[in-house]
Order: structure tokens, then sequence, then C-alpha cells
């Protein structure tokens, strides 16, 4: 039986420069050529075993990038934590300088100041007010207020910063629509549905809801955390996500449903398919809603 071949510790979870590993004595020419070593980009490297995920990718990506170019857009946000989906490598780039990587990224070219970029493991990115800056210009609405709200929420970006940001480079395309949506983004928001459901509200002109609202007792002790709720219309907007499934789960929320209706308040809970499919119908129930609790106030100052 062959043996197969020692790996080097420096190469076993990282992708690298098979150029700068053989000069560096880790690895021969020969060796790069065997089924122990993947080749991600050209003169780029991983091994076998590895995992390869976008974050690797972008590692990969980060070796052959010119100088002054970043890991930005949607990658950047995944390398600073946020949850987010994509398959190219975003990557901003000078407008002076070129890649021949144009298949394996998705590459915007802009101009970058030297406070818009950073290093985050060993990767040149853009920081997160950039990235903030970048994302909310050019996703749609639905999209950007969630990675806002997200960014927001971890302390990765300040409104005064962002706002700063964007006011002097107000003249750029999509500033002036992010500096108005940048008045919805609210730190206090948990999760991108429930960012979505908020802005689908705020869109059709409904009074703001209070995300992340405390329902007390009436003797002050906590009674639950509920998503968004309106306290003088004793209204309360949720969203069910899959994980509200489970039988433990949903016996939690049985039980939580009934504590709030005693309480006085009127719970309307939504899922997924009824933000994304059937917005018409959350809008015209939401108002429905808060028109009867109005009513009925009107009703009891008589």
């Amino acid at each position: 039986m062959p043996v197969a071949p020692r790996v080097p510790a420096e190469l076993r979870e990282h992708p690298f420069r098979g150029s700068s590993a053989v000069r560096s004595g880790l690895i021969s020419k020969p060796m790069l050529r065997g089924s122990h070593w993947r080749q991600l980009l050209r003169d780029v490297y991983l091994h076998r075993d590895a995992p390869l995920d976008h974050r690797t990718w972008c590692r990969a990506v980060a070796l052959r990038l010119p100088a002054g170019a970043a890991i930005g857009g949607l990658s950047a946000a995944l390398l600073w934590g946020l949850d987010c989906r994509t398959k190219q490598v975003s990557v901003v780039m000078p407008r002076n300088r070129s890649t021949r990587l144009v298949n394996q990224l998705a590459v915007h070219y802009t101009i970058l100041a030297e406070n818009d970029l950073t290093v985050r493991d060993g990767m040149p990115v853009t920081t997160p007010t950039r990235t903030a800056f970048d994302l909310g210009r050019r996703l749609p609405r639905a999209d950007a207020l969630p990675l806002l709200d997200a960014m927001l929420h971890r302390h990765l970006v300040s409104r005064d910063a962002l706002r700063a940001l964007i006011l002097r480079r107000f003249a750029w395309p999509g500033s002036a629509a992010l500096y108005d949506l940048l008045t919805l983004a609210d730190a206090r928001a948990e999760s991108p549905m429930e960012s979505r459901l908020r802005l689908l509200l705020a869109d059709a002109r409904l009074p703001p809801g209070v995300p992340q609202f405390e329902v007390r007792h009436l003797d002050g002790r906590p009674l639950a955390r509920v998503d968004l709720a309106w306290p003088d219309a004793a209204l309360i907007v949720e969203y069910d996500g899959d994980h509200h499934r489970t039988p433990a789960r949903f016996r939690q929320d049985v039980a939580r449903l009934n504590a709030l209706r005693m309480a006085g308040w009127t719970v309307l809970r939504f899922t997924a398919d009824d933000v994304l499919r059937n917005p018409q119908h959350v809008v015209a129930t939401v108002t429905a809603a808060l028109a009867e609790k109005a009513q009925h106030f009107i009703q009891d100052t008589w």
C-alpha cells in the first residue's frame, strides 16, 4: 500500500498559493498535481479534506486580488457575521485595476477611500460601514433593510457613521434611497423576516409598531417579548418561522398566546408565505385590526 504524502500543517485548512508553497519548500510541484489537492483558481490550491464553503472561497480569491481591491458586498457581510446567501464572491475594485478571475467573481468597480477598507481574518474587506453603504444602495429595499437592521443590532455600524457616509457621497446612485431607508432601520429587530414584515407595514403607511416590545402583567412582571406591538391599540403582530413547528414550541406558543389574550391583547401571526407571497392580505389584516381597535377606543370614550 503506498504511503500517503505528508501534509504540512500550514496547508491543511486554508487555500494557499502553490508557487509560494513550492518556493518555501512546503511542497513540490509534482505533489501539487496529486489527488490530495484541489485547484480552486490559478495557482491557488486547497487540501481535499478541507471544507469548501463561501468563506473559504473568499480566502482563495483574496490571494489573487490586486492591490487596492477587497472582498465586498454580500461576501463582506458574510465575513462580518451576517447570514447571507451568495454564490459568487463579491469584490470591490478601484477603476484602474483589473482581474482575470471574472467568472469566479461579482466585481464592482468603484471609488475606494483608505478608510473604506480593513483586514479581517487576513483578508482585505470593506469596513462594516462601507459594506452597509454598498448593499443598502444596491439591494432591493426588502433585502437591504434586514441587513441594515442586523448590522445595527450587532453594533457593527452606527446610524450616525452610516448617515455621514451617505451625505458625503449623496450624489452616488442609490444614496438618497438609502438615506430614506435608514430612517426605518431599527437595531431592535432580531430576524430578517421581522424586518421584512415591518417594512411591508411601513410602506403601507400604517402607524409604526414597536419592535421587540416587552409586554408586562399589571403588576409589572414580564409576560412576553413580541415581534411588533402597538401598545395604545393592544395589538401584536408576530412572524412565525419554522422553528415554531416543533411540538414543544407549539405548546409554549399556545400558552403564551392564551396569556396575551387574557391580558387584553389581540395577536396576529403571519408566516413567510404570508409576507412574501400574500402581502396584501397581511396589510389588510393589520389595517382592519388597527381600525377596529380605534373604533372601540372612540366608543369607550363616549
